[in-house]
């Protein structure tokens, strides 16, 4: 089966663009290691969201590992739990992410984008 690339809506709150797929998910915390079950995670440079039913600490450490679906470039980063969804998943901020991962990604969310542009939203009347 073939693996596809999902983006993720573009709110305003975002930094940039984010990329809803990548593969081989794992995450290891307090020196136990948890395989994810693959469901779209939501990507930028800057961090990602996961989905777990497991309950992270905000503020914990966890080293996480996935790869990339379109170049196929393995990530293995340090992260910081930023906020956690209880049955839902994690928010996590990458901690010193290495310059070489960060083009990875770039470049992952530049193709992207070249395969499915945004599509401008229509702006309504002000209300109050």
């Amino acid at each position: 089966m073939k693996k596809t690339l999902q983006q993720a809506p573009l709110s305003p709150a975002r930094r940039e663009p984010r990329l809803r797929y990548v593969s081989d998910l794992c995450i290891c915390y307090d020196g136990q290691e948890f395989e994810i079950p693959i469901r779209p995670p939501d990507i930028s440079v800057h961090g990602m969201f996961v989905n777990t039913s497991t309950h992270f600490p905000e503020g914990a450490v966890i080293n996480l590992r996935f790869r990339l679906t379109q170049s196929n470039v393995e990530v293995q980063t340090r992260c910081e739990v930023r906020y956690c969804l209880p049955g839902t998943g994690i928010g996590v901020e990458f901690v010193r992410l290495e310059a070489g991962t960060a083009q990875a990604i770039e470049k992952e969310l530049r193709a992207f984008s070249k395969l499915r542009p945004h599509k401008k939203r229509a702006k309504g009347p002000r209300q109050g």
